[in-house]
């Protein structure tokens, strides 16, 4: 099982991308307030059918081809609900899908969100062909990454290019220590 909600997001973003979608939009907030942490991935990948998405959160399922089972989707939904929180799925055929996971901020059995700037970095390096749109909110505060905004500063200049990939890395780090000034969460 995974021990962070980061490997849940990347794991939920590379389903999105094994669906064929070109953009996928990452929302994390953390709301003190509310005491709840919210996680929404939105895709435009190919969606799923009514059978499939009823399915999806059975660990007996999967569409990959290379295995039986499919823990994913099932361990996401696990890891919010066991918190108090909620879990929901919605998809349509040829227009995407999204995934929300709403996390009890001060449950005991919450599991950290760990590494969000890694994920992301991770995400954009790895698939340098797809675009990223990730929100982080804490509680009032915000910032936002788009790489089709760096795409249309950039031009022809690779998102995966040694100074650029430094400057992604950075632009993570500066603006989650600012919004949320290195809480734990």
């Amino acid at each position: 099982m995974m021990k962070e909600i980061s490997y849940h997001i990347l794991d939920a973003a590379e389903n999105s991308l094994r669906a064929g979608a070109h953009l996928i939009s990452i929302l994390v907030w953390v709301d003190e307030k509310k005491d709840c942490l919210t996680t929404i991935i939105t895709d435009d990948g190919v969606g799923m059918i009514e059978e499939v998405l009823l399915r999806v959160t059975d660990p007996f399922f999967t569409t990959r081809t290379t295995r039986g089972v499919g823990l994913g989707i099932p361990f996401f939904q696990y890891a919010a609900e066991i918190t108090g929180g909620s879990f929901s799925i919605c998809s349509e055929p040829g227009k995407g899908t999204k995934v929300e996971a709403v996390f009890s901020l001060s449950h005991i059995d919450r599991m950290p969100l760990g590494d969000m700037n890694s994920t992301i970095e991770t995400l954009i390096l790895c698939h340098p062909d797809k675009d990223f749109f990730y929100t982080y909110r804490y509680n009032d505060s915000s910032f936002e990454l788009d790489t089709r905004s760096f795409r249309s500063i950039l031009l022809d200049i690779p998102l995966y290019e040694p100074e650029i990939s430094a400057f992604i890395k950075e632009y993570l780090r500066e603006n989650k220590s600012e919004i949320d000034g290195n809480a734990a969460i």
